[in-house]
């Protein structure tokens, strides 16, 4: 029987798009605060919001992913225990 978490690989064009669309993102935010039409603090302002934005959110995904990754190890664990009890199990015994 073959595992639900079986290793999940995404395609080259999955992660090319995913990036494309983080630079593109960050770049054209950037551009976006360097011309308004405010001073430099307000644009400092802005740009620190955008670093603590990325930031927080890359943390966030980090987060997420560990707290998965350490639910499916768990189940991997009560899955094998499970297959031990019952390998174990003769019910003529």
């Amino acid at each position: 029987m073959r595992s639900p978490y079986a290793n999940q690989t995404h395609s080259s064009a999955w992660v090319f798009q995913v990036w494309a669309s983080f630079v593109i993102s960050i770049f054209a935010t950037s551009v976006g605060i360097l011309y308004l039409p405010v001073d430099t603090w307000t644009k400092s302002f802005m740009g620190m919001g955008l670093a603590f934005s990325v930031g927080s959110t890359m943390s966030l995904a980090k987060t997420t992913r560990d707290i998965h990754e350490s639910k499916r190890l768990t189940s991997r664990v009560d899955e094998a225990r499970v297959e031990k009890i019952l390998s174990e199990h003769h019910p003529l015994k």
